[in-house]
């Protein structure tokens, strides 16, 4: 199975055995994962949330992500975990500071 259909699986299977934010290496690794997490989130809406958490995680401090986002590292975490509820303005601002829109770009 290729690093792809490992991200693809894990946007699948939120309670996999691995972490996705290990495989999220590249900017390229990014970007499927979230086209793959767009493509599924009518279906399964909460894998937006943790995917978000899982590009958050691989890609930036989570101390500076959340002082961009005017949130505590500790708010995010718990926020974009698999039980988590974020606002919809903290997932926006989420979303602004890591680069990502819902075009799966």
């Amino acid at each position: 199975m290729n690093k792809l259909e490992k991200l693809q699986r894990n946007v699948k299977d939120t309670k996999s055995a691995y972490d996705a934010a290990d495989y999220l290496e590249t900017e390229e690794d990014i970007k499927y994962y979230w086209e793959a997490i767009v493509e599924y989130v009518i279906d399964e809406p909460e894998l937006l949330i943790v995917g978000l958490g899982n590009i958050a995680r691989a890609t930036t401090n989570m101390s500076q992500l959340g002082r961009d986002v005017n949130v505590t590292r500790e708010s995010l975490y718990r926020s974009f975990s698999e039980n988590g509820n974020p606002s919809f303005i903290t997932v926006v601002r989420v979303m602004d500071a890591l680069g990502l829109n819902f075009n799966g770009t």
